[in-house]
């Protein structure tokens, strides 16, 4: 793509997320925002008057074949990113996705094939790997401060935080799992980027579904565990993961999540243990939100806690842009979506450890 040439780009999705796509897009040079795609009409409006998004449309497949479009950002609950992203690229549409990729690895292995036959960028849009935090403690793991890494724990545990008791979060067919799918991936790929990308060799995981089933945990307020009315017969995920993953360096894993369990408060966080130094990131709040980094090692033989100043936030704005560089490089090879491939391919075999009871290989 011409460094001059503005890209013509549309959204797929009126939600939250597809918000932040438009404003990532608004907020780029050389982008000019034409269409926008959803069912809810005044949203639909709304956001196209917001953003100058002149063609809108309720069909998705509609605005792919008229609006002539360089990139497309998909915003839409999980199992319609692989048809949207297929019939994108096979349209010539270069495509930033939400997390997670697909309801499973086969549909995301479909979707980056469908990018390398097309010649075309496919990204998976992870935001939270782009907070000051995690870049601080990416730049002390790049500089070796900590020595090998052999042992992380990460986790994101809510105390009610249920999606949406009967809507499509909760169904398997439109979700493809619970709290680890919807996000425990996004601390699975934070913790494979602080790591550098080591390879998982096999998973032992386990799945609860303790407050779901009786239509508790529901996301109402903080502190709560009273769900509105909600359809429990359409409960059909977990509302707890955990697993231990074996890693290819000869590293381990644990990673756990929750949508609802009896804990003190909402927790995000990353443990990190190294041979020359150790880290704690924290994202939490009880009553309001806190976070934390803090870095302990060795200096001249002196023990050192080191707390490093935090770079600001990038969020789905910067996850934009840096999609947009890629599509503007020469070449697209090492963007094929080949990082949330792997992510949805242990996403997988924690739910096949599970659900056999069994340690499984990846």
């Amino acid at each position: 793509m011409s460094e001059t040439r503005k890209l013509r780009a549309g959204v797929i999705g009126v939600g939250w997320a597809g918000e932040q796509h438009l404003i990532g897009y608004d907020a780029a040079d050389g982008v000019e925002i034409v269409a926008l795609a959803g069912m809810e009409a005044d949203r639909l409006q709304q956001l196209g008057d917001a953003y100058g998004a002149d063609l809108r449309y309720a069909d998705w497949k509609q605005m792919l074949a008229e609006a002539d479009l360089d990139v497309v950002s998909i915003a839409t609950p999980t199992s319609l990113h692989a048809p949207m992203a297929i019939a994108a690229l096979n349209a010539g549409i270069h495509v930033l996705s939400e997390k997670p990729m697909a309801e499973n690895g086969a549909m995301a292995q479909q979707m980056v094939d469908a990018a390398v036959a097309n010649d075309k960028v496919l990204d998976v849009l992870f935001n939270h790997r782009r907070g000051g935090q995690v870049k601080a403690l990416k730049q002390i793991v790049d500089s070796g401060l900590l020595g090998r890494i052999y042992y992380a724990k990460a986790g994101w545990l809510r105390r009610a935080g249920i999606p949406g008791l009967g809507s499509w979060f909760t169904k398997m067919k439109t979700a493809g799992g619970g709290p680890m799918m919807d996000i425990g991936v996004h601390m699975l790929d934070m913790a494979m980027h602080l790591l550098d990308e080591p390879t998982v060799s096999t998973v032992s995981a386990t799945t609860y579904a303790e407050f779901g089933p009786r239509g508790i945990g529901g996301a109402t307020g903080a502190g709560s565990n009273k769900s509105g009315a909600g359809d429990t017969t359409e409960f059909e995920v977990e509302d707890l993961s955990t697993a231990f993953m074996r890693l290819g360096n000869g590293g381990t894993l644990l990673l756990e999540t929750s949508w609802a369990s009896w804990i003190p408060h909402d927790l995000i966080y990353v443990n990190l243990y190294g041979s020359d130094g150790g880290a704690t990131l924290e994202l939490g709040g009880s009553p309001a939100t806190y976070t934390k980094l803090e870095v302990w090692t060795e200096i001249n033989g002196f023990p050192a806690e080191i707390q490093p100043d935090i770079p600001a936030s990038g969020g789905h704005t910067e996850a934009v842009l840096d999609f947009l560089a890629k599509v503007r490089a020469d070449n697209h090879d090492a963007h094929r979506g080949q990082e949330g491939l792997a992510r949805s391919i242990v996403v997988d075999a924690c739910y096949a450890s599970a659900s056999q009871h069994r340690e499984v290989t990846v």
